[in-house]
């Protein structure tokens, strides 16, 4: 009976190692099939990852640039070159005498788009008088057919809505007297001639630096000429470039006194030959009286602008025409323009060359969101930092008769006491309006 016993022990005890092996074999295949999936879907992170980030990226896209409207223009010069005009010898036509087998190729195109629009018209008149013999024969009446078909376009003239076009004033009179009578009323302008050059300024030689070092800088004043010579000057310039680069319907430049924001518009307007037009409310105060005259004026201003291409239309004190609260004192009605000045700009077309630029001193007096929604672009006119200043005294003091030495001047003692007085008040100027 023991021996028994012992036996059926040795027996169980087997088959339970048995089964524990075997659960530990199949307990280390399912890890090793977990660790597989989690392989694989790793891989497949990291391949989806890849296309969109690069091995340094911490997820952040940055800047993206905007794709040209002039990329598609300048493939099909290159295209047209490698087709045409690389392979091809010039050496013995030296006066540049015309290709005919060229011009034919032109030619041959256009004369192939006429000719075809011509045997359509004969091929649809065919076609309408075989459909006319085929009623006649199955004796069906022709009127029917007619009928629907014009039925059919009366409902579409009149389902069709036709956008409504802004109405001419002033369908009678030339272009001549219109201009006339705004250089009468003071509203067109003459400005003096000014070159963008003229506006000194100097490259900021620190903001490299200071942007490695997680510091913002201050846009120097040769940046403030860059910019505005990249959305007022070069876009105008041309309609080409107009119709093709972004648009830019309006800018809005904003400094302290003294800082040369009329005579950046005066620039402007001398680099494109452009006439000016003042709308600045002290200048329109008592012109054109009411809401009709308003009209009357703003139709003036657009059709002459849009018939004497290019045009820039100024608006000094712009923060006024969206001021919170009107001072008591000021009698110029300068909210004369809040309404319809956003209605005007939005109407404009690529094919227009206007511009509105406006100038502000305290552009915090207006309602920001009215203002910012009416100027696409603002331009801020920071105080001249060290280069800048340097190149404005030198200029300033060979321009009055001077001469700069390398020499150090002898200062009297009042006359650096008239320097510092001088230069605390322009530091608390600037400071009052930075805040």
């Amino acid at each position: 009976n023991v021996q028994k016993k012992n036996e059926n022990i040795d027996r169980d005890s087997k088959k339970g190692g048995e089964e524990g092996e075997g659960k530990e074999e199949k307990e280390r295949e399912e890890r090793k099939e977990e660790e597989g999936e989690k392989k694989e879907k790793k891989k497949k992170g990291k391949k989806k990852g890849g296309k969109d980030k690069g091995p340094g990226d911490d997820g952040d896209d940055g800047f993206k640039m905007v794709p040209s409207m002039f990329i598609p223009g300048i493939e099909e010069a290159s295209s047209t070159y490698e087709d045409i005009w690389k392979q091809r010898d010039e050496t013995e036509n030296f006066q540049q005498k015309y290709d005919a087998e060229l011009i034919k190729e032109l030619k041959r195109g256009e004369v192939e788009s006429e000719i075809r629009i011509q045997v359509d018209d004969l091929m649809r008149q065919e076609l309408k008088n075989l459909k006319a013999a085929l009623q006649k024969d199955m004796g069906k009446k022709g009127g029917k057919g007619s009928a629907k078909k014009k039925g059919g376009k009366k409902k579409d003239k009149k389902g069709g809505k036709k956008g409504k076009k802004d109405k001419d004033l002033t369908p009678d009179r030339t272009i001549e007297s219109l201009y006339e009578e705004l250089v009468k009323e003071g509203i067109l302008v003459q400005y003096p001639k000014v070159k963008i050059s003229d506006y000194m300024g100097e490259y900021s030689y620190l903001g490299t630096t200071l942007r490695q070092a997680n510091i913002e800088p201050m846009p120097s004043l040769s940046d403030v000429r860059r910019v505005v010579t990249e959305y007022g000057v070069l876009p105008m310039g041309s309609q080409t470039v107009h119709e093709t680069a972004p648009h830019v319907k309006s800018i809005m430049i904003a400094g302290p006194h003294g800082t040369g924001k009329r005579m950046l518009v005066n620039a402007m307007c001398s680099e494109l030959g452009a006439n000016l037009i003042d709308l600045t409310a002290e200048n329109i105060c008592g012109r054109y009286p009411g809401k009709a005259g308003l009209t009357m004026l703003l139709h003036l201003v657009m059709k002459v602008g849009k018939l004497l291409q290019p045009t820039v239309i100024y608006i000094g004190n712009a923060e006024k025409t969206f001021i919170k609260k009107v001072p008591k004192n000021d009698m110029s009605d300068p909210k004369r323009l809040k309404k319809e000045l956003p209605k005007i700009i939005k109407k404009m077309t690529p094919e227009d060359r206007i511009l509105f630029v406006g100038t502000s001193l305290t552009p915090w007096d207006a309602d920001v969101k009215s203002m910012c929604q009416c100027y696409q672009k603002i331009v801020l006119i920071p105080r001249p930092d060290y280069a800048s200043r340097f190149l404005l005294f030198k200029e300033l003091i060979l321009r009055h008769g001077g001469r700069c030495s390398n020499t150090r001047p002898q200062f009297s003692g009042q006359d650096l006491r008239w320097l510092h007085t001088r230069s605390y008040h322009n530091s608390c100027k600037t400071r009052a309006y930075r805040t």
